[in-house]
């Protein structure tokens, strides 16, 4: 059990080493840990509030309670298999609850920021859904006075622990693509009328809703951009005021990235891509949500060969290795994986390329 996720890829290759990652991480799952870590969560509201169930399966977590001011949403919830059977509260009592340690922060997208700086000021660790909202200067408010109580604020972007992900990191980190030149990603579904509907309320439109998840990968893989040029548009047969058609491009010293993301194309989970050129090789990424990768390599790597492969991977679960590396970090076992400066400069690369003021 003493290999980590980064001593495992080194040792091995491609999918053989992801695949024993993922044995590893089944078998600890089993392990019941000296202590759980207890949470509770605020909100059902965000799309992707159930994301509960993974820390109630998971043997590091004991779920407490959870909040939800707005009768109607807590009602349609409590019947639903995430919630059912755990006790409701106010944000008072569960903030105040005994030895808890950290809050998922899931309500509507408009109220992330002001309850997750509620549960940071009552001394939480905190896990706050995408995005973080539409201040960057409370984001930043919120991230000091987290650093100040050496508390983890984990943003909820739901590719960092991809199979896919965490090997081309290793790449990069071996630079066996060479120097980064090129990225692309696409990020796409169809959008129902009601969710439009819903979505229209942030002026970022698709590309606040979507493209926050891959340009986080973009940032991660090559910085703040130095220049940021967005393309919105509502270009969908819908009486709504939703940018559905969407395109940012991020200009860097030696690079050029593109960030695109639409509400209207068919089947378009399995288009979702992240594309990594370098002048020693490059790396694709495709379906992002149930990866599978394609490398091209000028000369052989460490048990890559010359030339193209494809890399399978195990079947992804979203949000299990975020849940995993948040316990790690609560626990002291480590630190985080994403520091405060790079989930700014996430938020303030998102904002402008919606077109979305960054100061004040």
């Amino acid at each position: 059990m003493s290999l980590d996720r980064r001593g495992i890829l080194k040792q091995s290759g491609g999918a053989l080493a992801l695949s024993m990652f993922q044995q590893i991480q089944s078998s600890h799952a089993l392990e019941v840990p000296k202590t759980r870590i207890k949470i509770g969560q605020i909100g059902v509201g965000h799309a992707h509030a159930s994301k509960l169930e993974v820390y109630r399966a998971s043997a590091d977590y004991e779920v407490v309670g959870i909040v939800e001011p707005d009768s109607r949403l807590r009602q349609r919830a409590e019947s639903q298999s995430p919630y059912r059977d755990l006790p409701w509260m106010s944000q008072e009592k569960l903030l105040g609850t005994p030895g808890l340690q950290a809050v998922l922060v899931e309500t509507r997208v408009r109220d992330l920021l002001t309850t997750a700086e509620a549960c940071v000021a009552a001394g939480k660790h905190v896990h706050i859904d995408k995005p973080a909202g539409e201040s960057l200067p409370q984001l930043k408010k919120i991230l000091d006075d987290a650093t100040r109580q050496k508390l983890m604020v984990q943003m909820g972007y739901m590719y960092r622990y991809n199979p896919g992900v965490l090997l081309l990191k290793q790449f990069l980190a071996q630079k066996w693509l060479g120097e980064i030149f090129e990225v692309h990603t696409v990020m796409s579904k169809v959008v129902d009328p009601a969710s439009r509907r819903a979505l229209a309320e942030y002026k970022g439109g698709m590309m606040f809703e979507l493209g926050c998840h891959v340009i986080d990968l973009v940032v991660g893989i090559l910085g703040k951009p130095t220049q940021v040029f967005g393309f919105n548009q509502h270009a969908g047969r819908h009486e709504d005021t939703l940018l559905d058609n969407s395109m940012a491009v991020f200009s860097y010293d030696n690079a050029i990235a593109s960030v695109k993301t639409a509400a209207m194309e068919v089947d378009g989970g399995d288009r979702r891509h992240l594309v990594v050129c370098g002048t020693e090789g490059t790396f694709q990424i495709q379906p992002l949500d149930n990866p599978s990768a394609k490398v091209v390599l000028s000369e052989a790597r460490a048990g890559y060969k010359k030339g193209a492969q494809e890399i399978k991977f195990p079947r992804y679960n979203r949000y299990v290795g975020d849940a995993a590396d948040m316990a790690r970090v609560i626990r002291g076992e480590k630190p985080s994986d994403f520091t405060p400066q790079h989930d700014l400069a996430v938020q303030e690369t998102l904002l402008k390329a919606c077109g979305l003021p960054t100061g004040s």
